[in-house]
């Protein structure tokens, strides 16, 4: 939804999700490092766009509320589907770069931060 002023509305208070960041910022170190480590050997170029992707769309692309110093305002959706990519990345690429144990490390914080993450999903996801 969109308010009057431009800017995609949320529905009530953004929820407290200092321990979901922590999370997230975790797992999103792991898919930028993982991603070029596992793409390197195949393609030194996809490497580095890899991390350019991750780094670059979540931060000129982000809801309004959600963030300070928003670039580019998108919905709520956009913002749930980046960090789901990121979530995906950090998960695959741990399995295809790094040892078994490191990988099940990686998809146990994935799988953690996604718990955390629920209820500023659910707050990005109504507005």
């Amino acid at each position: 939804m969109v308010s009057p002023s431009g800017r995609f509305a949320r529905s009530g208070p953004r929820p407290d999700d200092r321990v979901a960041s922590v999370f997230r910022f975790a797992t999103e170190l792991a898919a930028w490092v993982a991603a070029p480590w596992a793409l390197a050997p195949r393609s030194v170029p996809l490497a580095v766009l890899s991390v350019v992707v991750l780094i670059g769309l979540p931060a000129v692309f982000a809801t309004p509320g959600d963030k300070r110093g928003v670039l580019v305002a998108v919905p709520g959706f956009v913002t749930v589907a980046l960090v789901g990519l990121q979530l995906v990345v950090a998960v695959a690429a741990a399995w295809v770069a790094w040892h078994a144990v490191v990988a099940a490390l990686v998809t146990v914080l994935a799988v953690v931060t996604v718990v955390l993450e629920l209820p500023r999903w659910r707050w990005l996801l109504t507005g």
